[in-house]
C-alpha cells in the first residue's frame, strides 16, 4: 500500500478543537481567540471596511499581525504602513498602535500576542482624533 492510500480524509466538522474558541463582537468587527497559552494568545481579528480599532498600547505584551485577507493600514508609533495579504508587522511593547481597514472587503488578520501579562486591563486607549 502506498503512503497516499494509507491516509484518510477527515471532515473538519468531525474534529473538536483542542481549545474552544470565543468571539467578541465589537462595533468595528470581531475578535476570536483561537488559542490561549502561557504568555501567548492567538486571535483572529476581522475589521469591517472603513472601520478601525482604537489607538492603544500595552506595557506587558507585544503583538505580531499577519494579514490573511484584505488591506490593513497600520499606524505604529506614528508611522503609517499599508499591508496586503501575506504581509505582517511587529508591534513592540509600550508602542502606540492602531489598525484600519481602508478597503471595501473585510480585513482579516491573525494576531499573536506575547508577554508576561495579557489581561485586558493592560490596554491603554488613547483619545480618538475627531478628524478620523
Amino acid at each position: 500500500m502506498t503512503e497516499n492510500q494509507n491516509q484518510q480524509l477527515v471532515n473538519p466538522s468531525d474534529v473538536s478543537p483542542t481549545h474552544p474558541t470565543t468571539t467578541q463582537v465589537r462595533p468595528w468587527g470581531t475578535v476570536t481567540v483561537l488559542e490561549d497559552g502561557n504568555r501567548y494568545r492567538i486571535n483572529r481579528i476581522e475589521v469591517k471596511p472603513g472601520h478601525h480599532i482604537s489607538t492603544q498600547m500595552h506595557y506587558h505584551r507585544s503583538e505580531h499581525w499577519v494579514v490573511v485577507a484584505g488591506t490593513a493600514k497600520v499606524i505604529c508609533n506614528g508611522q503609517e504602513t499599508i499591508l496586503m495579504q501575506k504581509q505582517s508587522t511587529y508591534v513592540p511593547m509600550s508602542t502606540s498602535h492602531r489598525v484600519e481597514n481602508p478597503g471595501v472587503i473585510p480585513l482579516v488578520m491573525i494576531e499573536i500576542q506575547n508577554g508576561e501579562y495579557l489581561g485586558d486591563d493592560d490596554i491603554i486607549r488613547f483619545p480618538e482624533d475627531p478628524e478620523t
